[in-house]
């Protein structure tokens, strides 16, 4: 007794008349179906290459195309042909021309020479399948689909919408429960005859053939009905990405193919001249009596697809980028931003740098350039300060210089001042350290030397703008890290929340800050904020400075820090 073989064929005939002619030529029967949309001169080429093999057959030539019933038509065909014609035949094995021997054919006899009576198919229930992508699952059995999806498919999804909307289901044929499973199968002689010689047949196929993508339904689901012992998985290994397209298995994957012990692999590229040498070598020896296994390679499967949809964190890819919420993080490190640091504390930039050993730049959002530290013109990775080139992608700029300078705490500047393109994706990145003193942009406008008017207009604009940021950063969906101070509380007393800010940037080094960054003068703020009120202005995210109580600069700590706890 022994294993036949249908091949479904369409296309590189070259490398499936070689895979025919490995099998025929070690006793296994091969039956042929060529699509009927190939032209008639490459068929009858590929019919006459291999005519000299008495145990290859040709059978009817149907349309096949994917997802429509044609591929079962074909399959049915071929396999009445095959147990008409060689009734030595005890299990026949379902390829496609793409397909590729990974094992001698010898093992494969002897593996079913010890399961006589089993059928491998994939074939499980519609509420066990997990890898379906497009939506339809158990639709796909109620609904009817007279059109095909890759030819026709806005006919396709506006007659699926109408059965919808009108509450169309089919009646599925009594007895019948529908199952799913991988094409490619291998079933003993009686269940596949059983199959084919059922008087209900006829219902069985007219039902089908409005299935959606029945390829992968009715064998599995008939087998159901007639078969002694059912092994549900597939002797070929075939692998499908998260878009449900099939793997295709190049030179570079022999190892890989050797690992999985499968009889048969599908894709093959065509010209994998290394895998068809390989494997179709007469010495070739596989792994003896092994049970196919892929599950040995399903982690650098599932490892690959993390890769392509996820990335690394922080660089953007052609898969990625067109896709909001498709990012593996982000940015590719952690990042410190500060609002009204600059603006309260003279020369915090340098203090700063030295209190965390790290890069701080200034305002990289500014409106003339992007002030880099140490007023460089060109970064890390040619990154430049244009204004013009940065905004043209501010989330890209920042993406990019944290990829750049990964390994390398970075810190910079932000306020109401600047482009506020990147708030909402600062909000939204994990990575993101923010770190705000509200109202602290009124200093510049207090110590300026311009008409109060154009001072009201323009602190009336910054605030505005700060509000909507501030906003922004109490969404429920905030993944950054935010620290919020109104103006009055943090000058009140500083040293605390600094101290918190480089503990959080640098949690290694425990470094106890001494002295806090010498804090602009602040005499008549209070005056100042009364004034914007007298015309008209309400200054409100500064918090409460009364006139007339002007803040004073915290004296010089030169002993560890301490906090006082006073009785309630």
């Amino acid at each position: 007794m022994s294993v036949g073989f249908i091949m479904l064929c369409h296309t590189a005939f070259d490398r499936a008349e070689q895979v025919a002619r490995y099998w025929a030529e070690r006793d296994c029967p091969v039956v042929i179906h060529v699509d009927r949309r190939v032209g008639a001169d490459r068929a009858e080429g590929f019919r006459a290459a291999l005519a000299g093999l008495p145990n290859v057959a040709f059978g009817p030539r149907f349309a096949c195309e994917w997802g429509t019933w044609g591929m079962v038509a074909a399959t049915q065909a071929a396999a009445e042909l095959m147990l008409a014609r060689f009734p030595d035949v005890r299990h026949v094995y379902l390829a496609s021309g793409a397909c590729l021997p990974l094992r001698p054919v010898e093992e494969l006899q002897r593996y079913l020479d010890q399961r006589p009576h089993t059928d491998f198919i994939e074939s499980v229930t519609t509420e066990d399948v997990t890898w379906t992508v497009g939506g339809l699952d158990a639709e796909r059995f109620t609904l009817r689909f007279p059109f095909a999806w890759k030819r026709h498919r806005k006919l396709f999804d506006r007659y699926v919408r109408l059965q919808r909307r009108v509450g169309y289901r089919r009646r599925i044929p009594k007895g019948l429960v529908p199952h799913m499973g991988s094409q490619w199968w291998c079933l003993t002689r009686q269940t596949l005859s059983a199959i084919l010689e059922d008087p209900r047949r006829p219902v069985f196929d007219r039902y089908f053939r409005r299935v959606w993508i029945p390829d992968e339904s009715y064998f599995q689901s008939m087998v159901r009905l007639y078969s002694r012992n059912v092994e549900s998985r597939s002797l070929t290994l075939s692998k499908f990405d998260f878009q449900g397209k099939p793997h295709m298995f190049y030179d570079d994957h022999l190892q890989l193919l050797r690992r999985s012990d499968c009889f048969v692999a599908r894709k093959i590229w065509p010209q994998a001249e290394r895998l068809y040498r390989t494997f179709l070598a007469p010495d070739h020896a596989g792994s003896a009596m092994a049970e196919p296994n892929p599950g040995k390679i399903d982690r650098l499967f599932a490892k690959a697809v993390e890769r392509r949809t996820r990335g690394r964190p922080g660089p953007y890819m052609q898969s990625r980028c067109p896709n909001e919420n498709w990012e593996n993080g982000r940015t590719a490190a952690p990042y410190s931003v500060f609002e009204g640091f600059t603006e309260l504390f003279e020369n915090f930039e340098t203090w700063l740098a030295k209190s965390i050993g790290g890069r701080v730049h200034g305002h990289l959002f500014a409106p003339d350039r992007a002030h880099l530290a140490g007023e460089e013109r060109v970064y890390n990775g040619a990154l430049s300060d244009s204004a013009g080139l940065r905004d043209y992608d501010a989330r890209a700029f920042l993406t990019n210089l944290i990829w750049n300078t990964r390994g390398e705490r970075q810190c910079f500047q932000f306020g109401p001042a600047d482009n506020q393109a990147v708030s909402w994706f600062m909000a939204l990145d994990a990575n993101a350290q923010i770190s705000v003193i509200s109202g602290a942009w009124a200093v510049p406008l207090f110590q300026s030397n311009v008409n109060f008017s154009e001072i009201r207009r323009e602190a009336a604009r910054l605030q505005k703008i700060e509000g909507e940021h501030l906003s922004i950063l109490r969404t429920p969906h905030l993944k950054a890290r935010v620290r919020v101070w109104t103006m009055a509380d943090f000058v009140e007393n500083p040293m605390e929340p600094l101290q918190a800010i480089v503990d959080e940037i640098s949690p290694r080094t425990a470094r106890r800050l001494t002295e806090a960054p010498r804090m602009v003068d602040l005499t008549g703020f209070g005056r100042f904020l009364q004034n914007l009120k007298n015309q008209g202005m309400q200054p409100h995210l500064m918090g409460d400075f009364p006139v007339g109580e002007d803040p004073q600069e915290p004296p010089a700590r030169h002993g560890r820090p301490y906090l006082v706890k006073g009785a309630r």
